[in-house]
């Protein structure tokens, strides 16, 4: 299968994977043909990429970093807590009862249960869905992205608890603020802007006192747009003054919101947001963190189609855990845009002088894309 910007999908294309909507519940089968019709839904419902099937890859398998039934259950209840504190009374019922608390607990030993089952899988979220609950979907990546890179730095499992609590309620205090707010289009006016960055307090306010919330959840809410500068809010923290958990949640908040599809954007592709996160080394972010999530994340997806100095085009068919920054990729076409007629595959590791200088439907360059 390939990974195809939804512009570049005709009509009588297949899909080689799934689509979902935010409960997890399939909208559109494997293998189902897409029409004109159906490719207009889905641009108009916020999808930007999609898994088309490919002879020339179909020996290709892409594997979820969670499991349906795990993802499902995870979206379900991040939107019902969401939904719940949205309203004053129902949020009383949660913090009355200590459901928020306990719900998302027994959402983490399932989420930790899939991840440390796959601890050395490159982090690759390739669940494609409708965003009409972008709140919902994100929460969950940024739990996953986080939750994997405290696996790699050492945590212990209560400690990735805490950490991965912290995650998926990072945005909580969005409920808070006007939904208009968060859908626009256009660019926010100053007082706009100040209003949505009161969720960070906001968030801090409803977790503080949650029981089977620790506290240290409570501040990353607080403290995930905090930057290393001091050019963060809501309190203009420095460095060390931002708890390192705080750091990891804000990092992978970024990098979520960049490759996903927002009200005044279409999503990037990993390599760009990457690339863009780079910039704000030792600024926004911390060098070491950077560099981890780089390392662990699949800069270029499985699926992908790269085009190479060479003028020849591939699709990413490996990734190389040690350099994942230069694939495994089958070419397809020669240099002059012709198929060729057996696909070979090309190890970027081992052929030093080939380089991805372009992607489908991203924009060509002249030198080579680098993440580093």
């Amino acid at each position: 299968m390939r990974l195809m910007p939804l512009h570049m999908v005709k009509p009588g294309m297949k899909l080689g994977k799934r689509i979902s909507d935010e409960d997890g519940i399939t909208l559109l089968g494997e293998q189902t043909e897409l029409t004109q019709n159906l490719i207009n839904r889905l641009r108009s419902r916020g999808v930007d990429y999609v898994y088309i099937d490919d002879p020339r890859t179909r020996d290709l398998v892409i594997r979820d970093t969670l499991s349906d039934e795990t993802r499902s259950r995870a979206l379900t209840e991040i939107r019902h807590a969401f939904r719940g504190v949205m309203d004053d009374q129902i949020k009383r019922k949660f913090a009355s009862s200590s459901r928020l608390g306990q719900t998302f607990r027994g959402v983490m030993d399932l989420l930790l249960d899939d991840l440390l089952a796959n601890r050395d899988a490159m982090i690759m979220l390739t669940n494609i869905s409708v965003m009409d609950q972008y709140l919902y979907q994100h929460s969950l990546n940024v739990c996953v992205y986080t939750t994997m890179l405290g696996m790699s730095h050492g945590y212990s499992r209560e400690q990735l608890m805490t950490l991965g609590l912290g995650a998926p309620l990072h945005d909580v205090g969005k409920t808070q603020i006007p939904p208009e707010s968060l859908r626009k289009k256009e660019p926010l006016t100053d007082s706009e802007y100040e209003v949505i960055k009161k969720h960070a307090e906001y968030g801090y306010r409803l977790l503080k006192d949650e029981p089977n919330i620790p506290l240290l959840s409570a501040h990353c809410a607080l403290q995930h747009h905090e930057r290393l500068d001091g050019s963060g809010y809501p309190r203009g923290l420095k460095g060390d003054e931002i708890h390192e958990f705080a750091r990891w949640i804000g990092l992978a908040d970024s990098y979520d919101a960049m490759t996903t599809h927002r009200a005044y954007r279409s999503a990037m592709l990993p390599h760009q947001a990457m690339e863009i996160l780079f910039t704000g080394t030792g600024t926004l972010y911390e060098k070491r963190m950077i560099e981890m999530f780089r390392d662990r994340i699949a800069i270029y997806p499985l699926g992908l189609t790269v085009k190479l100095n060479t003028g020849e085009t591939g699709v990413v068919v490996g990734i190389n855990e040690m350099v994942p920054q230069r694939p495994v990729v089958r070419i397809i076409q020669d240099a002059y845009g012709q198929e060729v007629c057996s696909p070979t595959d090309v190890d970027l590791s081992e052929k030093l002088s080939l380089m991805i200088t372009g992607v489908s439907g991203g924009t060509e360059r002249n030198d080579p894309v680098i993440a580093s």
